[in-house]
């Protein structure tokens, strides 16, 4: 890594197929002459405004300035670019609105204007972007109501978090309703306005500088004094606590840290930096961060997530005999589409998202279930960003202190060298599906004696699967099926679903790493065990 200027002999150059001088320590401002059809300068220190000749604009595709200190507007000269597909302009100091101008951007793919200080209307313009897969407007200063139209109709595919005077947009949103005549004065309770001068996430102060802010007083009032009535789970680090505030229009998932825990406070940490750089349709959405001083002086963070209103995976695997567990019973499919999710998530995490994250900790209790009963995966407090794996591993591994997770879930390798990698979190996922199938813990007595759930299902696998899956759901989906006939043709497609699940989940949790999957392949493969199944109908 160097320190320095980008050398003014660059403008000499002329327009160059690409450019990558990425995460170094390059400073000043950047060369307005240097043109390419690929430029990537992101996590640099360049300061001052962002001026492009316009001569060199029309054959950029893809722009990638992110984590650094620029300033000033967006200028009216990218709307030049209309040969961009990739534009990439977060954790800079960007102000004022969004240019009109670039509403030429028609064929852009993907636009990241996140933790800036932008403010002003989300423009309606976006809405006719037809190409846009992936939009990030996320802390900033915005306004106003959020389009409903073209890509603001996908709730996974944009992030509008952090913005706290937008309202409106689809419900999947949660944003407040929009007033005619709104208060200028009026506040969002569980949301304040962030600093205007956001710095380089390094340290765990750092980062959470980047979060809008609560106070612990906004927290207690949520929660009606952290009750014990609104107590919906302990974890290793804190407690989660059910909460609702009025003007929020919506319940919230409160994760309040137990500093007192050790590594507590690095576990708010992680879950802040992975948060920030992801946004899934099956990823646990968080609204805001609080760092703030209880009424004794003490430190006191917590988390505000989406409320999942159907609880945890665990809790529908193996409820308490006071949870009525007749009642809570998932069938074939909905274990499928469950699965499916969890795979969906890991898949973004692995291979999708900006920064590569391992998860660490996949099982049961960290998926949740909405309305609809679509997974979602949460508690990023033990994550590892592969971007800043230690020198020397691959980038698809990272050092970590001891071993982390969750016993029965924790793939072998982790024991041995203490390295943390996607083919990890492969290994959860396979047990985990293993589990949903059994409906046996990995940590259960039974497999004391022998080499646990993988290989429970390896030695029946595939003659006598059907003795090892849970019987209920095969009960549950046949029940109301009277004819013998029918009855037969879904009894064979569920044996032939379950023989491919069991592999898959064999598979995913093999010994070695090499010898397992991968999660896009995981996701592929689903899929079509999906259709597969109820390729003739399932009612």
């Amino acid at each position: 890594m160097v320190s320095m200027d980008i050398p003014s002999s660059f403008a000499n150059w002329g327009f160059m197929e690409e450019l990558f001088i990425s995460r170094n320590k390059l400073n000043g401002t950047i060369l307005n002459q240097v043109g390419a059809a690929i430029i990537s300068l992101d996590h640099n220190s360049f300061t001052g405004s962002l001026l492009l000749e316009v001569d060199n604009l029309e054959n950029i595709r893809e722009m990638d300035i992110s984590e650094n200190k620029l300033s000033g507007e967006i200028p009216n000269t990218l709307g030049k670019c209309q040969s961009m597909e990739l534009l990439y302009m977060h954790g800079n100091w960007f102000q004022g609105t969004i240019p009109e101008s670039l509403k030429n951007l028609k064929g852009i793919k993907g636009l990241d204007l996140s933790r800036n200080n932008l403010s002003g209307q989300i423009p309606k313009y976006l809405e006719e972007f037809h190409f846009l897969q992936n939009l990030n407007l996320s802390f900033n200063n915005f306004e106003g109501e959020v389009p409903k139209g073209g890509i603001f109709r996908n709730a996974s595919a944009i992030s509008v978090v952090g913005n706290s005077k937008l309202c409106g947009g689809i419900p999947e949103l949660q944003l407040p309703g929009c007033l005619k005549q709104a208060s200028k004065k009026r506040e969002k309770p569980l949301a304040t306005r962030r600093r205007n001068s956001p710095k380089k996430a390094s340290s765990p102060s750092s980062t959470e500088n980047q979060w809008l802010r609560v106070s612990y007083a906004d927290i207690l009032q949520a929660t009606d004094g952290f009750s014990s009535a609104n107590l919906i789970g302990v974890g290793s680090f804190g407690s989660v606590y059910k909460g609702l505030r009025e003007c929020f229009e919506t319940l919230v998932a409160v994760k309040v840290l137990n500093l007192l825990q050790q590594g507590a406070f690095k576990s708010f940490a992680a879950e802040c930096e992975a948060l920030r750089n992801i946004w899934h349709r099956n990823l646990v959405k968080i609204f805001t961060v609080c760092s703030s001083i209880d009424f004794n002086g003490n430190d006191f963070k917590a988390l505000v997530f989406e409320y999942m209103p159907n609880g945890s995976l665990e809790k529908w695997l193996h409820p308490n005999v006071d949870e009525q567990p007749q009642l809570r019973c998932l069938n074939l499919t909905q274990r499928l589409n469950i699965a499916i999710d969890v795979a969906s998530a890991l898949d973004y995490l692995h291979h999708h998202s900006k920064i590569p994250i391992v998860h660490r900790d996949l099982k049961p209790s960290n998926v949740l279930l909405d309305d609809d009963m679509v997974g979602h995966v949460g508690d990023f407090g033990l994550t590892r960003i592969l971007s800043e794996a230690a020198e020397g591993f691959s980038q698809n591994q990272t050092t970590t202190s001891g071993i982390k997770g969750s016993i029965g879930y924790i793939p072998p390798e982790y024991g041995m060298d203490g390295k943390a990698s996607t083919h990890g979190d492969v290994y959860s996922y396979g047990i985990l599906l293993l589990e949903m199938i059994t409906r046996k813990r990995p940590t259960n007595d039974m497999f004391r004696d022998n080499q646990g759930l993988h290989h429970f299902a390896k030695s029946n696998f595939p003659e006598q699967v059907m003795e090892i899956i849970d019987p209920t759901f095969l009960f549950k989906d046949t029940e109301a099926i009277q004819d013998s006939e029918n009855r037969n043709n879904l009894r064979n497609r569920m044996h032939n679903c379950l023989v491919s699940l069991v592999n898959v989940g064999v598979s995913c949790s093999a010994e070695l790493p090499k010898e397992r999957m991968k999660m896009r392949d995981v996701v592929m493969e689903m899929n079509a065990i999906r259709d597969l199944y109820l390729e003739v109908g399932i009612h």
